[in-house]
């Protein structure tokens, strides 16, 4: 048991330090009465490239980052626990990736905020369980739809009347992550093999050498 709530107080740990962070950006752009929103991504401009390192760590306010940092967690946190070998590069690389994107193909405005990376680790989730074919990923799978399956909208504008949403980091962000369920398919766990599969297996071989 004492192993087990290590590795999840582990599996949770980078994701919180992530969250924190976020918090205490937001917080010192309230006391300082600061306006970071400059360090979002601005498509297809030289000054916008710096964005790509840092529109995840700026929130348009306390709903926006308080909407963020739950799912940070949850969806971080699954990915540290059942994925630990490749976590910290598919973080990263969902990180970068969707920044680069939204630099390269999205609306001329500033884009902030992690929804971005967020959308990124919820399809990673999804598509990894599918993908790997293990019952307890699968489950994951599951988890993941019932909690965050209605955000798949989020990618859509015509839902929703707000201007303000960085429709394009939920899309590339969603794009990223599938990508890197795809490519890291071969790594990290999979499915397990039961000897009744083995057997299986077996008999089917010497079937088809009989033939």
């Amino acid at each position: 048991m004492e192993t087990e709530s290590r590795k999840i107080f582990q599996s949770l740990f980078l994701p919180s330090l992530f969250v924190v962070l976020l918090w205490i950006i937001k917080l010192g752009e309230l006391s300082t009465h600061t306006d970071l929103g400059f360090l979002g991504v601005f498509p297809r401009k030289i000054f916008g490239l710096t964005g790509i390192l840092t529109s995840p760590l700026i929130h348009a306010d306390l709903k926006h980052l308080f909407a963020n940092s739950i799912p940070l967690i949850v969806l971080g946190g699954c990915l540290f626990y059942f994925y630990r070998e490749i976590a910290v590069r598919t973080f990263f690389l969902i990180y970068l990736i969707t920044g680069i994107c939204v630099w390269a193909g999205a609306r001329e405005a500033y884009h902030i905020g992690a929804s971005g990376v967020v959308y990124g680790l919820a399809a990673f989730l999804f598509f990894s369980g599918i993908i790997r074919r293990d019952g307890k990923l699968l489950a994951i799978t599951l988890l993941v739809t019932f909690l965050y399956g209605s955000m798949v909208w989020g990618i859509f504008p015509q839902f929703f009347p707000e201007k303000n949403i960085s429709f394009e980091s939920h899309f590339w962000g969603l794009i990223s992550g599938t990508i890197l369920a795809i490519y890291f398919r071969k790594i990290g766990p999979q499915r397990t093999i039961y000897d009744w599969e083995d057997e299986e297996t077996d008999d089917e071989q010497e079937s088809k050498e009989i033939k």
